[in-house]
């Protein structure tokens, strides 16, 4: 049975102030958590309408009425966990590196975790104006992947002032991505949906990349932030 205190926590990790504050996070969904849990990433307390057979001082059997009652989905899906934000690694500039510049859309910065994860891509860096990566909605994006990425929230101009690799940055009139040779190591910024890269990111940029237009009337204004991302990464990894 779910007791008040517990529906307060739970309501309140929907801001992020709460969760920095209690170091929680929210996940929903079988599958989701069941990756959770098969990390390294502490479980802070399941409740569920379906026995995890965890720990009974981790789990709380609840019904699907109660399930409503804390769930931030339309349509539940049998299970809410709170996890421990996890600690992330030392950020290892000697690889391949996807930084995202005002990334606001929880969908968009959940995708491209995901897609870091299927490409190897092990740090992800976001500027400190993108979305949490502990928002439930990036959390329900990623499917499980925000696990085996470490992300960074830093200063971009900070960092990109002292960085030793080349620094791709997406843009419209950037070089053709199919065309050029691309290393396995250096940074690639993606920019905000509406206005792209910054123009106090913009200036640390050392190539500029596009993905070409091949429809007849090339009258497409942009791709969308993720979709654009997995088209760069699967090209810098074929060509790596």
């Amino acid at each position: 049975m779910l007791s008040k205190n517990q529906i307060k926590l739970v309501a309140s990790l929907k801001q992020k102030k709460y969760r920095n504050q209690h170091g929680l996070f929210v996940a929903e969904g079988i599958k989701t958590i069941e990756e959770l849990l098969a990390s390294q990433i502490k479980l802070y307390h399941l409740f569920t309408t379906e026995s995890f057979q965890l720990d009974s001082q981790k789990e709380t059997l609840i019904t699907d009425h109660e399930l409503k009652k804390i769930s931030y989905l339309t349509t539940p899906n049998k299970a809410l966990a709170l996890f421990e934000i996890p600690k992330v690694l030392p950020l290892d500039k000697s690889q391949l590196i996807v930084a995202v510049d005002e990334v606001r859309d929880p969908g968009n910065l959940g995708t491209i975790i995901r897609l870091c994860d299927w490409f190897g891509i092990e740090h992800l860096v976001c500027s400190t104006g993108t979305v949490d990566c502990f928002n439930p909605k990036v959390i329900q994006a990623t499917m499980g992947s925000i696990i085996r990425v470490n992300i960074h929230y830093l200063d971009l101009p900070h960092l990109l002032s002292d960085f030793d690799y080349p620094i791709f940055g997406a843009f419209m009139d950037g070089e053709n991505v199919y065309s050029k040779a691309l290393p396995s190591q250096g940074l690639v910024i993606m920019g905000n949906e509406a206005n792209g890269i910054s123009k106090e990111v913009e200036k640390f940029v050392t190539d500029r990349i596009s993905i070409p237009r091949f429809g007849k009337l090339q009258e497409t204004e942009s791709l969308n932030v993720a979709t654009a991302t997995a088209i760069l990464l699967s090209e810098f990894k074929r060509k790596s």
